[in-house]
């Protein structure tokens, strides 16, 4: 992974562990889906950098709502099918 995408990788995800830290706690619990939207982000940020990840979290949380019944919904296999250097999923 390069400096750049590392870097950008850390900026995007800035906003989500805000969110964890500061907002999550007093909402509670509200997601749909599982994983966690949040979750979701910071997976997709990992596995498919700070593009294409940051446009599948958005797609994500457009749909995390009321009219939509949420469920299983895991974060693509790269296009390659490979994870990126030094990216092992986190259980």
């Amino acid at each position: 992974m390069t400096l750049l995408r590392q870097i950008l990788v850390w900026l995007f995800k800035l906003p989500v562990h805000a969110y964890r830290r500061f907002l999550s706690p007093l909402l509670g619990p509200r997601c749909r889906f599982v994983p966690s939207c949040s979750a979701y982000a910071l997976e997709a940020l990992d596995r498919h950098g700070p593009f294409y990840g940051g446009w599948l979290a958005l797609r994500r949380i457009t749909r995390c709502h009321p009219l939509n019944a949420g469920g299983d919904d895991p974060v693509p296999p790269p296009r390659d099918g490979r994870e990126p250097p030094g990216n092992s999923r986190r259980h």
